[in-house]
Formats: C-alpha cells, structure tokens, sequence
C-alpha cells in the first residue's frame, strides 16, 4: 500500500483529493493537516466521506509525514516550497496541487507570485505533471508539480497542433472559463452567489499567473521555440467545469481530426469527439477526463479546439491522483475510472 499524507485537507481541492484517495485501493491515508481544525474529525467537515475516512484533522507537526510514501500538498501557493527539501531528504515523494514548482525559473516565480521561491534548487529537478508529454520523467519524480485547471486544458487542446508544427506560434489564443469552484474555498464578495449568478465576466485580462505556466509548457512541446500566446480566463456561474475555446493559424495543410484521433488514441482520459461534435463541461463532471473537438470554421487556415474538463478532478485532485499511480508503478487508470455523473 502506498502511504499517503495529505497537507491541506480542507479546501476544495482538498476534499476532493480525499474523495479519490479513499476510495484508492492502493493508497493508505495516514494523515490530513489543518492548523485551524486540528483535532476535528475530517468527516465531521465532509459528511461525504463518512465510513471511508476514519481520521482527524492534525497540525504538520503532529503528523509525522516524513514516515509517507508521498505527500499531496493541497494548500494555497508558497506552502509546499516551505516543507518540500526537509520531506524529500527523508525519502518522501512531493506532489504539489499549488504552483510552487511549475515555473522552471525561480526570477520568474516571483515576478507572477511576489514573494522569493524558498526552494530554488528543487526547481530544477521538478518534473511538470502533464501526463500526456511527461509521462517518462513522472515515474522517478520526486518532487511532481500538479498543472494547473486552465493549463491542463490549454495545454491538451493545443499539443497536438504544437507537436506537429502545423500552426504558427506567434499568436496563439486561449479564451476560458471556469465555474466558481477554480477560486478556492474562501469567502470573497466576488464569488457570492448573489454576485455570481446571472453574471458572465472576464478577469485576470493584463495578466493571470496561469499564462507563464502555459506558455512555458507549449515551449517545451514546441523544442524550446517561443510560443506568442494571449489569455483571457471568464469567471462563469456554475460550480465545477473549465471550456477552453482555443484558436490558431495552420501553417500548412493537415487532416485535423485524423490528428488528434490519433494523438491521443492511447491516452485514457483524453476523449476527441467525433467531426460535429461540441464537449459540455457537464459531460466530464466529476471526472479525470478531457473531451475534445477540433474544427476549422468555413474551411479558412483557422483552427479552433474545445477543451473541457472538471477543474477539480482532471484539473487538479485527479490528475494528482494519476500522476501518483505513475510514480509508484499502478495502473495509471486505478482510481479514477469512475464515468462523469449527470446531471
């Protein structure tokens, strides 16, 4: 059984992490951190894992992590940096939900986060947890940086394009939304229901942390040539979900959908739609899985690709969730086959 810490345990992302990892029937759930519920029962907080998590809320201290297998860090960004270089000298695997290690440069980080990378020399040897491109380096990661929601579906809607050298990459676009949930469990005007529903509306336009992340993954699939890329996320009123409506320009002729069919024909939980076919965010609630239609809009050097995943799932805690079954040599499906829920 792979022994499993959980730093964080009461977001959302935290929660759902729990979700899968309880019902993993590899994984052995040891400890769940919270400074401020220390001592509450965990399914006390979330009635929704009654008869399946039978531990209490301890703080980091009382937790005896560096005794894990690997360490999930569901916390806010500039935590995991903190703890990472003490758990891995202990032998610990890293896996880390938040942005700490997904920047390669440590300038970079703190220009986008604002505070310095207290880890700088763990940077280097993060391995980016995109599946689909790094599955080959996940296996013996010790420190594993989580992509981000927008990042996972930016990153899969454009990669086979990206990989095949058919578009240009000057001017990439990425438009997206996400339901409310992709900003955290905390109490904010902006994510009230009364402020939410009804509502449609673009945020982070001059700049959202999630466009370095995705630029220097699309550089890394692209050989290292610059990627020019424009980002527009939209905050919209649902709970979980991200569409990612992508665009670029061919740069020569090539069969679309023969190339993302056969992109992605061994990859589990990624799903090309058949030609006329659109994904909904409802149809991969709740699971590790990406949908995906490609087209080209009356038949002009323009193509357009719909991604959308579960932000909280294929987005964050699933995808943590494969990546470990990569890492400690399970079946990379194991856990996480459960199909979307509707409606």
């Amino acid at each position: 059984m792979i022994k499993v810490g959980v730093v964080g345990g009461t977001g959302y992302t935290g929660v759902e992490l729990l979700r899968l990892l309880a019902a993993h029937p590899a994984v052995k759930l040891t400890a769940i951190t919270s400074r401020s519920e220390a001592g509450l029962r965990v399914d006390d907080m979330f009635p929704s894992l009654r008869g399946r998590v039978d531990l209490r809320f301890v703080t980091p201290q009382e937790a005896a992590l560096e005794s894990c297998d690997v360490v999930f860090f569901a916390t806010p960004n500039g935590i995991a940096m903190q703890q990472a270089a003490a758990l891995v000298a202990a032998g610990v695997r890293i896996i880390d939900l938040a942005a700490d290690f997904r920047l390669r440069d440590p300038a970079e980080w703190e220009q986008w986060y604002k505070i310095p990378h207290a880890a700088p020399e763990l940077l280097a040897e993060a391995v980016y947890g995109l599946a689909e491109v790094n599955r080959e380096q996940i296996k013996t990661a010790r420190v594993l940086a989580n992509p981000g929601c927008y990042p996972t579906a930016v990153q899969l809607g454009f990669l086979p394009l990206v990989e095949a050298g058919v578009i240009t990459l000057d001017h990439l676009i990425a438009d997206a939304k996400s339901g409310v949930s992709g900003a955290g469990k905390k109490a904010e005007v902006g994510n009230l229901y009364s402020e939410v529903t009804d509502s449609f509306k673009a945020y982070g336009v001059a700049g959202h942390r999630h466009l370095p992340e995705i630029r220097q993954g699309l550089a890394r699939i692209a050989g290292g040539k610059a990627v020019g890329l424009t980002f527009v996320p939209h905050l919209t009123p649902m709970i979980r979900g991200i569409h990612a409506t992508l665009y670029a320009r061919l740069s020569r002729e090539v069969d679309l959908q023969e190339l993302f069919e056969t992109r992605y024909q061994n990859e589990y939980f990624v799903d090309v739609l058949p030609a006329g076919r659109v994904p909904e965010t409802r149809s991969v609630r709740a699971s590790n899985m990406c949908r995906i239609a490609v087209c080209r809009p009356q038949g002009d050097d323009t193509v357009v690709v719909l991604a959308v995943i579960d932000n909280l799932v294929k987005g964050a805690a699933g995808q943590a969730v494969q990546n470990m079954n990569i890492m400690f040599g399970e079946e990379e499906t194991l856990g996480l086959t459960a199909l979307p829920v509707s409606p």
